[in-house]
């Protein structure tokens, strides 16, 4: 067939089907095939805890895949709004491939509790390709993993990678040989512990050291035991992933210490509310948003539908023009303003942004 009538083809489809297009119609019945936009068939929710479930999903055919570590967006619809969210993938390339992630519900979710609760095998959801630089070094190392809560989620992707576990037990390849790892990690209690099966497994066949701390028996982690706890610390590369107020002590620790560290997080630190304020939209609607609510969280609570991606000041799929008015950077109090004749329209990130006074947003 030539491109000429190839062409025309596809132009008398397209008439046939407007307003819809020929795409619309393969997505029906192939919405995983290659040139789509990237989704992927929730196969399996496979429960952790109360809390924490662990989805196995088949990506479509453009999935480029991922190395361990690293963490896609995932887009959901909920109540009638596509909801985006990064969650890490909890196993290295697999042979059937699929992809994991593991979601725990947090206090006030909207996604994570849609995810753990209420989804079911055969949901599709939107992809982006992986991404991250939490990741470890191929050559090999000696290293400290610290972890909380959700914050696992990578490492046990990485852990898996390493040491491939089987019907017959956890597996250490020759390509290992050079990888010395102790996992700190801490958990609330140990049925609220994540994965604990797989790190008891792996500490079992001495693939790593596990050091297990439960709130409800050891207190709250201190990092200044952390040397009593690993006394090799020093030699040792650490990687962190919890949440910001474990991660910033670990920041200052290994700082003082002259150590080093790499972190990953998913929810931004937020400093101290300030001033609210009247949000003014282009339709003339408005809304009072208080100092510590992201724009984004208060339009959608009064009804606004919003643009937005990853929700946490990464993907910049949020932004929208400030014509003018005042907001405050909810992750380190810095203020932006637009004056009307001066600085014109500005740009601004609604998921990390609150009201510093009254502000005109052009949507």
């Amino acid at each position: 067939m030539t491109s000429a009538l190839r062409s025309r083809l596809v132009r008398l489809a397209e008439t046939a089907t407007t307003p819809l297009v020929p795409a619309d119609f393969l997505d029906l019945f192939a919405p995983l095939r290659a040139g789509a936009d990237l989704r992927g068939r929730i196969e399996q929710v496979i429960p952790e805890t109360r809390d924490a479930a662990t989805l196995v999903i088949r990506p479509g055919a453009d999935w480029a895949g991922h190395v361990p570590g690293q963490y896609l967006r995932i887009g959901i619809d909920v109540d009638g709004v596509r909801q985006w969210r990064a969650y890490s993938l909890t196993h290295g390339p697999r042979p059937d491939g699929r992809i994991a992630i593991t979601v725990k519900a947090v206090p006030d979710g909207l996604v994570s509790h849609h995810l753990v609760h209420r989804t079911r095998p055969g949901t599709m959801v939107h992809l982006e390709q992986a991404a991250g630089e939490f990741v470890l070094p191929p050559q090999g190392g000696r290293f400290l993993f610290v972890t909380a809560g959700s914050g696992i989620t990578p490492v046990i992707g990485m852990l898996r990678n390493l040491f491939p576990s089987t019907d017959e037990g956890v597996l250490r390849p020759n390509r290992t040989t050079h990888h010395d790892v102790v996992v700190v990690h801490v958990a609330p209690s140990r049925p609220d512990s994540i994965f604990l099966r797989d790190l008891e497994a792996l500490a079992e066949a001495g693939a790593i050291r596990l050091v297990p701390r439960y709130d409800d028996q050891h207190g709250l982690l201190d990092v200044e035991e952390l040397p009593a706890m690993v006394p090799d610390l020093a030699e040792r590369t650490t990687f962190a992933c919890g949440p910001a107020g474990l991660l910033d002590a670990l920041t200052h620790f290994h700082e003082d210490k002259g150590l080093e560290l790499f972190t990953e997080q998913f929810r931004t630190t937020r400093v101290e509310a300030g001033e609210g304020g009247t949000v003014t939209f282009a339709d003339g609607r408005t809304l009072e948003a208080d100092g510590s609510t992201p724009i984004l969280d208060a339009a959608e609570d009064a009804g606004v539908l919003m643009p937005s991606g990853c929700r946490m000041g990464i993907c910049f799929g949020c932004v929208l023009p400030m014509k003018e008015g005042t907001v405050r950077d909810l992750r380190n109090g810095e203020v932006t303003t637009a004056i009307p004749g001066e600085s014109g329209a500005i740009k601004i990130q609604t998921c990390i942004s609150a009201a510093a006074g009254a502000c005109h947003i052009d949507h």
